[in-house]
């Protein structure tokens, strides 16, 4: 029986393979005359801010490029952004990247609308007044952020993330086109894609769980279950390319309505103290985080509804005859056929664990687990991931 659930409907989303070539229309209707392209220098050198800037300046003028976003978004590349779009007379923000340019453009809205410093802002609800309309174009199919209302940003001398929410953060226009995700190289598929994977099991199997949500991770992850492994080993494959960003997308949409769990409950806390890209955090965590969900809700919530959900999950992705045993082993598999890195590669050693553990047990993603997880099993699923 449901009680209640509220459903996110904005921003409009525009999705089609090919679409920043013919943008020029839409950018029309939004009555904006200076724009600001944020990227990331690997953007940068695929060559595709070129097709953004030409189909923008079909409709205004492109005022400057900011692509100095870090993997992970940081507090002092949101300074300089919005220092910069200030300089600039920007009043249109494009945000064309995965989800460190996204939320760092994001980031820079509130500096130029709000002023102070960011950490003001960190929390729910927190802002006063309308933002600098956005456009969100991204180039990964992993982390949904065109579609959702929060932004993530690293601040690395307090050793955490602030994350700020409010419904204003969401762009005004989400452009989705596949074909902009056909030159990601290998590493960032595979961590991108096992990210959006991870945004399609953990709002289906979160206490905050809605049928609408529901919906669009089952769709997701029928669709993700086939075209991962095709998009890592074939990058040209486009309809793999094109179910992948569909995925993505659907992740988004899913989570900013249902929210998360325990992996981004770590993965948040995790990219603040060391500096592991958010994807490759969630891809590595997944397989173990999962398993100790399902042992612990075994042993303190058999009759619940989230094995049952776990269950469907590995249904979804491995076909009809699939048990819930399966789930974790086929999801450990995944992650080493992808070549994900172990966490620490990136710095994290078993002495680290307890303090992360304990950090991400406040996470604000962590609450929406389908179980609470101890101390202990918290520890246990980094420590697999090392």
């Amino acid at each position: 029986m449901i009680d209640f659930f509220e459903f996110q409907l904005r921003p409009r989303v525009l999705y089609k393979a090919g679409l920043v070539d013919d943008i020029g229309p839409e950018i029309a209707n939004l009555g904006a005359q200076r724009a600001l392209i944020v990227a990331d220098e690997g953007v940068a050198r695929a060559g595709m801010l070129d097709r953004v800037r030409a189909g923008l300046e079909r409709s205004l003028t492109v005022a400057g490029i900011f692509a100095e976003t870090p993997p992970n978004s940081s507090v002092a590349a949101v300074v300089r952004g919005a220092d910069y779009a200030w300089a600039c007379g920007a009043d249109l923000i494009v945000a064309v990247g995965g989800g460190s340019p996204i939320d760092t453009a994001k980031a820079m809205r509130i500096l130029l609308t709000e002023g102070g410093r960011l950490h003001d802002y960190e929390g729910y609800n927190l802002l006063t007044r309308p933002l600098t309309p956005m456009i969100a174009i991204p180039t990964t199919a992993g982390t949904g952020s065109e579609v959702t209302r929060n932004a993530v940003i690293a601040a690395p001398e307090q050793r955490a993330k602030a994350s700020i929410r409010h419904a204003s953060l969401l762009p005004r226009l989400a452009l989705v086109d596949s074909a902009l995700t056909h030159d990601l190289p290998p590493h960032l598929t595979a961590s991108s894609g096992l990210d959006a994977l991870t945004q399609l099991i953990e709002p289906y199997v979160s206490r905050r769980a809605q049928p609408i949500a529901d919906g669009l991770c089952l769709e997701g992850l029928a669709r993700a279950a086939w075209a991962l492994r095709r998009a890592y080993h074939t990058p040209d494959d486009a309809a793999a390319r094109e179910a992948m960003s569909s995925a993505s997308l659907l992740g988004g949409m899913a989570l900013a309505n249902a929210g998360l769990g325990a992996v981004h409950g770590i993965a948040a806390p995790l990219g603040g103290a060391y500096p592991v890209p958010h994807g490759a955090a969630c891809a590595a965590l997944l397989p173990h985080v999962t398993a100790v969900n399902i042992q612990a809700l075994r042993q303190r919530d058999p009759a619940g509804p989230a094995l049952a959900r776990y269950a469907r999950v590995a249904v979804a992705l491995l076909g009809p005859a699939a048990a819930l045993d399966d789930l974790g082993q086929a999801l450990r598999e995944l992650v080493a056929e992808l070549h994900i890195p172990q966490l620490a590669s990136y710095g994290l050693t078993a002495a680290g664990v307890p303090e992360l553990a304990a950090a991400a047990a406040k996470a604000s993603s962590t609450r929406a687990n389908p179980i609470d997880l101890e101390q202990g099993e918290l520890e246990a699923a980094i420590y697999a991931a090392l």
